[in-house]
């Protein structure tokens, strides 16, 4: 990070994208739109994706 300031440098996540379960989870959205995070929860755990609730909620606002 030569010459550049700290307030304007982002570093990027390390995290796993988390494609598949973004494009399931947009497809159960369209699929129910009145659906909200709690209940598309419930039919991920259905279709046996191990997601965490938090992790859901968060990808479900974002």
């Amino acid at each position: 990070m030569s010459g550049i300031d700290p307030r304007v440098y982002r570093r990027r996540s390390k995290g796993p994208a988390d494609t598949e379960l973004r494009a399931r989870m947009k497809q159960l959205a369209s699929e129910r739109r009145r659906f909200g995070y709690r209940r598309l929860h419930i039919l991920m755990k259905r279709e046996a994706w191990d997601v965490n609730w938090k992790k859901l909620y968060r990808l479900y606002s974002w």
